[in-house]
């Protein structure tokens, strides 16, 4: 009744040319991790293609981003119950929202105003007291130069790390903490010359203070 034809064993791929395309599959895969993924995450580029392609940079980005925030967290007196930092993903999960801060009357004053001058390799944090689903606008500025910075807190035995990046001149937003802590901001001068930070804030917390 039906006329579909039937394939016939010599029309079905080969083990030989099955086992082939697997090979082949699992070699295009080696070449992405080793071109694409190592440099990217881990600044690791054996072949020196992920620097050419500027892959090698971003990975070596991320990696002395997290190793100054680590130092950052290990200097900060507050005791942490967990070592565990999140990632941009879990921070927005948590509930930590940064954004561009809405447009604000010119006669709007800022809270507190605080400048911070950094020695070639130097690192200093400022951090606000908040409460959980507190909102603070902020604006910083770099004088002479720029830094590398991460926005993170912790609290209440949590660490969050929401923004990091790297020759930033200035930044504003609207900070609202995931929950109650310290939250704020670590700065380090990666130039070669003196820089000044100055850091203006306004919005519900109770204090602001420089950590180191």
């Amino acid at each position: 009744m039906f006329n579909s034809d039937i394939p016939t064993q010599a029309g079905l791929p080969t083990t030989r040319k099955l086992v082939r395309s697997t090979l082949l599959a699992l070699l295009s895969a080696a070449v992405i991790l080793v071109t694409v993924v190592l440099p990217a995450e881990y600044a690791i580029d054996p072949t020196g293609i992920g620097r050419m392609l500027g892959l090698t940079e971003m990975g070596e980005i991320k990696t002395q981003l997290e190793q100054e925030a680590e130092a950052d967290r290990l200097r900060d007196p507050a005791p942490a119950a967990s070592d565990k930092r999140s990632s941009l993903f879990g921070g927005m999960v948590a509930g930590w929202f940064i954004g561009t801060a809405q447009a604000q009357s010119k006669d709007a004053a800022w809270k507190d105003e605080i400048a911070v001058t950094l020695k070639p390799g130097q690192g200093a944090e400022v951090k606000l007291t908040m409460g959980k689903g507190a909102k603070a606008e902020f604006s910083w500025v770099v004088a002479n130069g720029a830094v590398n910075y991460d926005l993170h807190g912790d609290g209440g035995g949590q660490n969050i790390s929401y923004k990091k990046d790297r020759k930033v001149e200035k930044h504003s937003g609207t900070l609202e903490a995931a929950f109650d802590g310290s939250h704020g901001w670590f700065w380090r001068n990666r130039g070669r010359q003196d820089v000044t930070v100055t850091l203006k804030v306004r919005g519900a917390y109770s204090e602001v203070k420089r950590l180191m």
